[in-house]
């Protein structure tokens, strides 16, 4: 056995036997500072943006939230899936299964990125008016996204094969990659929203180049073998078993994304409807808040992907309820933080992306109301990522729905009728607390069925 192999055999191993607390550790830091570099991208533009051009450009930007959604639904329902496959594959010790797999993601991630950035071309400014986009926000919100769409793309290429490469064994490999990117965008925006005063469009071409960046050193990684998992001639055709296996595990992830999306489009109308651009404007704020918290979380289940799925394959179910419980725990602290900081520091938060004062302490009072129970939500993420790391597709996209679809929505057509703005806002918390319920349920019935069938 050659040495890359050796050590391909020794991190498989590791997923069996190691300490769980230290494993998850391991697995998790680089996920969860790749997901939070990542967010830097978004960051770092809303800031410049909100700052140099002003409030209506962050309402612009917030009604490309649906198209960013639309993008990252793509991204995971490859990346995500793949991941997953590829961790039962190597649990099963099945290389080549595992191969194939990697092959089928790239061919499949090009693919229907090329169809959907052209499809956004085409239909540009009818989907951003459909987004919610007025004529004080249709300028900015097209600028952006001229230049962003091609980004995406890269985007759902940086994110597939970074999960990929982390369910391989590369968690800290993949932590890198992002970081080369992130530190391109951090240099690029002043220079291009700034000091060459491109405003809104200039943070969507130092993203698109970022992207890039990041694209060529995550690529590199998979042409140059390391270990048993690479690009291997006679893994790009689309398998159809393959490909179902990917789609139907990635499709958990990809559908919170889609229900963003529609979400996203309603809350933009609605906001428009009872508060206008301002409101649109606290709306972005609160994404970019609370999507930083998310994205630690997301960096945890990242973490906890491969272990699980790999010991589910490998028949340990009592490592992969512990694993899950630990995940839970860790990633409830999280929220719990980022909770007290939206209690104690709204307005804080809110002056970070906006320039007028009026419209800060208006945002500062909707942050207070849209996360009275955002420290429940880390459980029900993580049980999300957990039932998609075992193969129970149905489960997964079930748990997916529930917080976005089938609580969060009817709440938004229904409670703004009595409570007005107030009442938008209102149902984030009251969504949180009903699909956490759900959720524990869900849970619960899983690890008993575990339990005998020992």
């Amino acid at each position: 056995m050659n040495n890359s192999n050796l050590q391909q055999s020794e991190r498989l191993q590791e997923l069996e036997k190691a300490p769980l607390g230290r494993l998850l550790l391991k697995y998790s830091i680089p996920s969860v500072v790749g997901m939070v570099v990542m967010q830097l991208y978004n960051i770092v533009d809303r800031i410049f943006i909100g700052q140099v051009v002003g409030s209506d450009a962050i309402a612009g930007l917030a009604i490309t939230f649906p198209v960013a959604n639309v993008s990252a639904a793509l991204g995971v329902l490859i990346g995500g899936g793949a991941a997953a496959r590829l961790s039962i594959a190597l649990g099963n010790r099945d290389e080549a299964t595992a191969r194939h797999i990697v092959g089928n993601s790239l061919t499949l991630t090009i693919a229907i990125g090329i169809a959907y950035v052209g499809l956004f071309y085409l239909f540009l400014d009818d989907v951003l008016r459909l987004f919610g986009a007025t004529e004080e926000t249709l300028p900015y919100a097209h600028d952006f996204m001229m230049y962003v769409l091609p980004g995406y793309l890269l985007t759902n290429i940086s994110f597939s094969f970074n999960n990929i490469m982390r369910a391989a064994g590369f968690p800290k490999k993949a932590m890198y990659t992002m970081f080369i990117g992130a530190a391109t965008n951090i240099i690029l925006d002043p220079i291009f929203i700034y000091w060459l005063d491109w405003g809104i469009k200039g943070a969507a071409i130092a993203t698109t180049i970022s992207m890039g960046v990041t694209s060529v050193f995550v690529m590199w990684h998979f042409i140059k073998p390391h270990g048993e998992v690479y690009f291997a001639p006679g893994t790009y055709r689309l398998n159809p078993r393959i490909v179902e296996g990917i789609l139907t595990i990635g499709a958990a992830p990809s559908i919170v994304n889609v229900a963003s999306c529609l979400i996203n489009i309603l809350i933009n109308n609605s906001l428009n409807e009872y508060g206008g651009s301002d409101a649109i404007a606290a709306a972005g704020v609160f994404v970019t808040a609370t999507s930083f918290v998310i994205s630690i979380v997301l960096g945890i289940c990242q973490g906890m992907q491969p272990i699980v799925g790999y010991n589910y394959g490998a028949g340990h179910f009592d490592r992969l309820k512990k694993t899950f419980w630990l995940a839970a725990g860790v990633s409830t602290i999280v929220c719990s933080i980022g909770w007290i900081g939206g209690m104690a520091f709204p307005c804080q938060i809110a002056s970070a992306f906006i320039n007028d004062a009026e419209l800060i302490v208006k945002t500062g009072g909707y942050l207070r109301i849209a996360m009275t129970m955002f420290c429940i939500i880390g459980v029900q993420v993580v049980a999300t990522t957990f039932f998609q790391a075992i193969g129970e597709a149905g489960k997964s996209i079930f748990l997916s729905l529930t917080r976005q679809v089938l609580f969060l929505i009817p709440l938004l057509l229904y409670l703004p009728n009595f409570f007005g703005l107030e009442g938008i806002w209102a149902s984030f918390p009251t969504s949180d607390v009903l699909s956490t319920i759900v959720t524990m349920a869900l849970i619960i019935h899983q690890f008993r069925r575990l339990s005998t069938a020992r």
